[in-house]
C-alpha cells in the first residue's frame, strides 16, 4: 500500500516511541497530518516546542473516552495504538484502572478506527503479554487478541489490525539504563537477580519495524523483531563498574527471562531476515502465500524466542556504545 502522505494519528503520542515515531515519519512519509492524541497537556506543550510545523496536530483525550476517539480519528488514515499504562507495579495495584486503558481502550480505538474509515491500524504490544505473569502482561496480551480479532469482524471495511511486539526499549522512560545511570551517583547499583535477562530494542529500531509493519501487513500478524539480549549485570557493569550491586531479589511480577515467541505461539510462527511473524489463530489468509510474498519460512514445530536461550548477546561494551547513541551522548564510565 502506498502511504505517502498519509494522515496519521498516534495515541499516547508523547511518549518516548510517539517523539521518535514522529520525528522518523515527518521525514519519511511526508504525512498530510499527524495527529499527536493524548491526556497530558504539558507532556504536549514540550512536545509542541520540538514539532510544531504545519503538518502537526495535538488532541487532548483518552483512549477510554470513545467519543473523543471517534471524533479525532475522522480523515484519518492510519493509527498507531501507543497508549497504555505500563509500569507493572503501578498496574498491580491499580488493576481496574489498567483494564480500562489497556483492554477497554484498546477496544474503544477498534471501534472508532472501523467507524472512522481508517485503513490500518498497527498496535504496540510487548515481550511482557507472552504467557504473562503479571497483569500489565495480561492486559497487553488481551490487548493483542483483540486486534487481531478485529479482522474478523471488520465487514465490508477496508481496514487491517496488526501488531507489533518487542522487548525492553533502551532509554526509554521508566527503563533499567536511565534508572542506573541517576543511581551510580549513590555508588550503589539495586540488581534484582545477576542472571535475569532481557531484549533490547533502540526506539529507531521499534519505528523501523512499525514502518515495516505498514509496508507489508496482511492483517491479523503480529510483527516479532530479532533483537539482541542482555544481562542485567552486564548493564550494571557498562554503567557503573566501580559502584557496589545490591542484589534485592526478583520483584513481584517480573520474570528472570521474557519471552516474545512461547513454544505454542511457535507453531504458528513464521521467520524472515530481520523478523518473526505470529500468524492469527483464526486463518484470516494463506500462510503459504504470505511466504512466497515475503521469502520467509516457517519456524521449526519446537521454536520458542526467549531472552535467556537468545543466540545474540550484547556485550558490557557493545551496551556502553548503545547508551552513549541512544541515551546519553555524554556518557562515560
Amino acid at each position: 500500500m502506498n502511504i505517502d502522505q498519509p494522515v496519521i494519528l498516534i495515541t499516547g503520542g508523547t511518549g518516548s516511541f510517539g517523539q521518535k515515531f514522529t520525528e522518523i515519519a515527518l521525514r519519511e512519509l511526508n504525512p498530510a497530518k499527524l495527529i499527536i492524541f493524548s491526556r497530558d497537556e504539558l507532556k504536549q506543550f514540550e512536545m509542541r516546542q520540538r514539532f510544531d510545523g504545519p503538518s502537526m496536530r495535538y488532541f487532548i483525550g483518552d483512549v477510554r473516552d470513545a467519543d473523543r476517539l471517534r471524533r479525532a480519528m475522522e480523515g484519518v488514515d492510519i493509527v498507531i495504538h501507543a497508549a497504555a499504562l505500563k509500569q507493572v507495579p503501578a498496574c498491580e495495584y491499580n488493576p481496574f484502572e489498567a483494564i480500562k486503558t489497556n483492554v477497554l481502550g484498546a477496544q474503544n480505538v477498534i471501534d472508532a478506527a472501523i467507524a472512522s474509515g481508517v485503513r490500518q491500524v498497527v498496535a504496540l504490544s510487548t515481550d511482557k503479554a507472552a504467557a504473562p505473569i503479571n497483569l500489565y502482561g495480561a492486559t497487553k496480551l488481551c490487548s493483542d487478541k483483540l486486534f487481531v480479532a478485529a479482522n474478523n469482524f471488520r465487514g465490508r471495511h477496508d481496514i487491517r489490525f496488526s501488531v507489533v511486539r518487542y522487548g525492553n526499549v533502551m532509554g526509554s522512560r521508566g527503563s533499567v539504563i536511565p534508572f542506573f545511570l541517576e543511581r551510580r551517583r549513590d555508588g550503589v547499583l539495586p540488581i534484582t537477580d545477576e542472571r535475569m535477562t532481557r531484549f533490547n530494542i533502540t526506539l529507531e529500531d521499534g519505528v523501523s519495524l512499525v514502518l515495516h509493519a505498514l509496508l507489508s501487513m496482511w492483517g491479523g500478524e503480529i510483527f516479532v523483531p530479532k533483537i539482541p539480549s542482555y544481562r542485567i549485570g552486564d548493564v550494571a557493569r557498562a554503567v557503573a563498574p566501580d559502584a557496589r550491586f545490591e542484589y534485592v531479589g526478583i520483584r513481584p511480577g517480573e520474570k528472570l527471562h521474557e519471552e516474545m515467541i512461547t513454544a505454542t505461539d511457535g507453531l504458528s510462527a513464521l521467520e524472515f531476515d530481520r523478523h518473526f511473524v505470529i500468524t492469527p489463530a483464526i486463518p484470516l489468509w494463506d500462510a503459504g502465500e504470505y511466504l512466497t510474498r515475503f521469502g520467509g519460512r516457517r519456524c521449526a514445530p519446537d521454536f520458542s524466542y526467549n531472552s535467556g536461550a537468545n543466540t545474540e548477546w550484547l556485550t558490557v561494551e557493545e551496551l556502553r556504545t548503545l547508551i552513549r547513541a541512544h541515551v546519553d551522548p555524554a556518557f562515560s564510565v
